[in-house]
């Protein structure tokens, strides 16, 4: 069996650059106040007409397909993972399909918020592996700006997210031998794992077409009985602020850190490695207190875990590759590294893949 590897790899951020202090003019909070519940300083924003979701995604496909050899031609295959599509449908791949002016291949998109881009890799693992495809891009990407509640009432999310977007091209590793050595190049294995009994925790509910069915199991106080429920899109979302995301950071953080490091040691041990072994740890930018409490938790040293929410917030889907990207950049991966990836978010969802480099 083949094993897939990361032949290129890219990354776009908005030329916008948001502080602290900037949020300050639109809610009550100060540069200190994120600082300590998230780590962030800044993040970038897209520009609000110029550039969308899709775009960004452009941005970083080029530069990930050019570091490939290849070309916009070669690739057969899209997987796009984003929370934040241009459209409610038809989804992102398809337009960077268009944008991009690729032939007649086939466009998936994956819906797993923040771990989308693990999932998304992990699918592109299976196909490569079994032979359908050479050539496939992953993209992860975000545009959260348009959609947030910069407002006091909504700083416990607004404050932490950011736009941008990350890609890698993957192929098949002629190159492999023995395909059960994890010696080899490549992707080793992902894992993968959900648990929907908390979904509203950390969700946007409107706009949906759930019409307030899941009131009667969740008796949540975000949902309203009646017009703001029952339709579409209504004014009472809007004046209640349903139109914007919902996060108890609380309850996130606490399961957060039981989960982040159990996919890291299911992916270690299925493989018969030990932290000791890794070269680099690289989470979901979520927030700097959740890496620094797993890298705590599973003695790890600080040039083991790469952090880069710093600068650019959580980008959801597109922190993973933005960071690998600019890991690699730096020059803190080289060929031989093992490097873990992982993620936790929205819906449950979490997700770890492990990668020769």
């Amino acid at each position: 069996m083949l094993r897939s590897i990361i032949a290129g790899i890219g990354m776009y951020v908005p030329e916008n650059i948001v502080t602290n202090n900037d949020l300050k003019k639109y809610m009550d909070t100060s540069d200190e106040w994120i600082q300590e519940r998230t780590g962030i300083k800044e993040r970038r924003f897209a520009d609000r007409t110029n550039e969308t979701t899709t775009t960004m995604g452009v941005e970083a496909s080029k530069i990930a397909i050019k570091r490939a050899g290849i070309t916009p031609q070669d690739i057969d295959f899209i997987i796009f993972a984003t929370l934040s599509p241009d459209y409610y449908f038809p989804g992102c791949g398809v337009l960077l399909q268009r944008a991009m002016q690729m032939n007649c291949i086939g466009a998936l998109d994956v819906r797993n918020q923040c771990s989308g881009f693990v999932y998304a890799l992990s699918v592109a693992d299976q196909f490569i592996k079994t032979g359908m495809y050479k050539n496939i891009l992953v993209v992860g990407a975000e545009k959260h700006s348009f959609g947030l509640d910069f407002s006091t009432r909504g700083r416990n999310v607004s404050v932490i997210f950011g736009d941008g977007a990350g890609a890698v091209v993957l192929q098949p590793n002629e190159a492999v031998h023995d395909p059960s050595s994890n010696s080899e190049s490549g992707i080793v294995s992902t894992h993968l794992h959900s648990d929907g009994a908390n979904a509203e925790i950390l969700a946007m509910y409107n706009p949906g077409t759930h019409a307030n069915h899941w009131v009667k199991e969740k008796k949540l106080a975000d949902f309203n009985e009646g017009e703001a429920g029952d339709m579409f899109m209504s004014h009472a979302m809007i004046d209640n602020a349903q139109n914007f995301p919902n996060m108890d950071g609380p309850a996130v953080f606490k399961v957060a850190v039981e989960k982040f490091p159990e996919v890291i040691i299911e992916a270690l041990n299925a493989n018969g490695f030990q932290t000791s072994d890794l070269k680099l740890l690289i989470p979901h930018q979520a927030n700097l207190r959740i890496s620094q409490f797993v890298q705590r938790k599973l003695r790890l040293r600080d040039d083991q875990v790469y952090s880069n929410i710093q600068k650019y917030g959580n980008t959801t889907a597109a922190s993973i590759p933005i960071a690998l990207c600019e890991a690699w950049e730096e020059g803190k991966i080289k060929e031989g590294d093992l490097i873990c990836l992982a993620a936790f978010g929205s819906g449950f969802t979490w997700a770890s893949a492990l990668l020769r480099w």
